[in-house]
């Protein structure tokens, strides 16, 4: 049974990985967050240990790690807003730990440079979530694309990514750009590892549209054309544009005119990564990296 400590436990995403936890049989020891509605501790784990200090939960894995090998913490989840994961990846490294990070890994590259050296000096490693690899629809999806390489006619792609945010939203560290990176990071980094998975290295990008709410352009591929729109912006749904009231989340990828269905299915995806982790077979930053550099340069690109 590994050790786990989580920082980010107040967050949305961190329920996903209690149960990732849990359902691969190890335990949380401690948890991080500076806001303290973390009841949902008792559901999972209510002994683990609630820091609402960075220094004091620091100090707290420097313990346990000079406490010997039954002790020490093996793993740090990092739920974390986007700004702080390279410094809670730092963290585990630091108390001999691997870290298991949530998309992104890092907002700029050239950190995950700095990551592999550290890797590289402590023997630790940094895991990401990129739990679309492991959906069983996008599995099968992949092996049917990889089949069909040989053919020199690319792939033609639409992606629509529409979810809509409510006015807290622009309120929040996810609503500054320095913080979380802006939509595309927020909600676009899946995606884009996606397509990074499925197509292969970035040839061409363009940018057509870049604000606050939406982003859309087209990105050229080793074997696929894409035409991308991500959204936060209610007016942007079909159901707005019908004139009914849902807000409910619209995500389509076209690969060739066929729509490509994979709405179910996602209830374990966090614990499929999980189980791939803990048995050596996760993904690592070498993985993450062709998202992160394009949702960067699309950054670049809006600035310029």
């Amino acid at each position: 049974m590994s050790r786990f400590a989580l920082t980010g436990i107040a967050g949305y995403v961190a329920n996903r990985h209690l149960k990732a936890i849990k359902d691969t049989n190890n335990t949380l020891v401690a948890a991080l967050d500076p806001h303290d509605s973390v009841g949902l501790l008792d559901s999972w784990f209510p002994e683990a240990e609630y820091f609402r200090d960075h220094e004091r939960f620091d100090r707290f894995l420097d313990k346990c790690s000079r406490s010997g090998e039954e002790q020490k913490i093996n793993y740090l989840s990092v739920c974390s807003p986007n700004y702080l994961h390279d410094a809670h990846i730092r963290l585990a490294f630091h108390n001999g730990a691997d870290a298991i990070c949530e998309k992104p890994l890092v907002l700029k590259p050239e950190n995950l440079i700095e990551l592999e050296e550290l890797e590289n000096q402590t023997g630790c490693r940094v895991w990401s979530i990129l739990q679309l690899r492991v959906h069983p629809s996008l599995i099968k999806l992949k092996a049917e694309i990889d089949r069909s390489v040989a053919s020199n006619t690319k792939h033609v792609v639409e992606l629509n990514y529409i979810t809509p945010r409510g006015r807290w939203y622009h309120y929040s560290w996810k609503g500054n750009d320095e913080k979380s990176g802006g939509i595309t990071y927020n909600i676009g980094i899946h995606f884009f590892d996606l397509l990074h998975w499925l197509f292969g290295a970035r040839e061409c990008l363009k940018l057509e549209v870049f604000n606050e709410k939406t982003c859309a352009g087209s990105l050229e591929l080793e074997r696929a054309k894409v035409k991308w729109l991500l959204s936060i912006d209610p007016e942007m749904l079909p159901a707005y544009k019908n004139k009914t009231n849902s807000r409910k989340p619209h995500r389509s990828i076209r690969i060739d005119g066929e729509e490509i269905e994979f709405s179910d299915g996602f209830t374990d995806l966090h614990t499929r990564v999980y189980n791939q982790t803990l048995s050596g077979n996760g993904f690592g930053i070498q993985e993450a990296r062709a998202a992160i550099e394009t949702a960067n340069e699309i950054r670049t690109l809006a600035a310029n």
